[in-house]
C-alpha cells in the first residue's frame, strides 16, 4: 500500500513558514559553502521530485525520475506562492491535489482541487498502485491528515523563526514515530526520517 509521507522543512522552533507565509529565510540549498553543497547534492539525489518543475531545468533534473513520490497533496497556502508567481502547475511531473474550500475551480486542468474531506482523498489515493504520496504542506492540512501520515522526512534548519505557521497545526493527540535515519550536514541542517509506530 502507498504511504503518505510528510516531507517538510522546519525551523528549530517548528515553523514551516513565517506569519505571512514567508519561506525565503529558509536555506533551500545552493553552493554557498561545502556543507550547503553537500546538503543540496544529497537532497537532489534522494528527493528530486520535490523540486518544482520550473526549477528542475537549471539543476539538470529535467529527465530525473521520481524516486519516492508520484503524487503531491498540498493546502492552498502551499499552492498560493506558485499561483502568485503565475505558475498554475508547479509539479507537472507529479499528480497534484490542492485541498481548498475557497479556491473553487482550479486554474489548471493538471491540478485537482479538492474541497471535501482530505482524509477521504488520501485514503483513496493510498489504495491505488504507485509510489508514495507527498504531503507538501501546510500545517493545518498536516494536522487534519495526521491519522494517515505514515512517515516523516523533516529537514530541520538551524534557525528560530519566533512566529509563523507550525509544521503540524492540530489538536493534542500524541503520535509516536521511530527514527529510521538521521543525517547532519556541514551547514547545520539535519534530515530525520521517521516511521509511524
Amino acid at each position: 500500500m502507498r504511504k503518505l509521507v510528510y516531507y517538510i522543512g522546519v525551523t528549530i522552533d517548528g515553523r514551516i513558514a513565517g506569519p505571512g507565509g514567508e519561506f525565503d529565510f529558509l536555506p533551500l540549498g545552493g553552493d554557498e559553502d561545502e556543507g550547503a553543497a553537500a546538503y543540496s547534492a544529497w537532497m537532489l539525489e534522494h528527493y528530486p521530485e520535490t523540486i518544482p518543475t520550473h526549477g528542475r531545468i537549471p539543476l539538470g533534473l529535467t529527465d530525473a525520475p521520481n524516486v519516492h513520490f508520484d503524487t503531491v497533496v498540498m493546502g492552498l497556502g502551499t499552492y498560493r506562492p506558485a499561483l502568485d508567481a503565475g505558475i498554475t502547475n508547479p509539479y507537472a511531473h507529479l499528480r497534484q491535489y490542492v485541498v481548498s474550500t475557497t479556491l473553487g475551480v482550479g486554474p489548471d486542468p493538471e491540478v485537482t482541487v479538492v474541497d471535501g474531506d482530505p482524509l477521504t482523498l488520501v485514503r483513496s489515493l493510498k489504495q491505488e498502485e504507485g509510489k508514495d504520496i507527498w504531503l507538501c504542506g501546510g500545517g493545518k492540512l498536516a494536522g487534519t491528515l495526521m491519522p494517515e501520515i505514515d512517515r516523516l522526512v523533516v529537514k530541520s534548519y538551524p534557525i528560530v523563526a519566533g512566529a509563523g505557521i507550525p509544521a503540524i497545526d492540530g489538536g493534542f493527540d500524541p503520535v509516536h514515530f521511530t527514527v529510521t535515519d538521521r543525517r547532519l550536514f556541514g551547514n547545520g541542517v539535519t534530515v530525520t526520517c521517521s516511521t509511524r509506530r
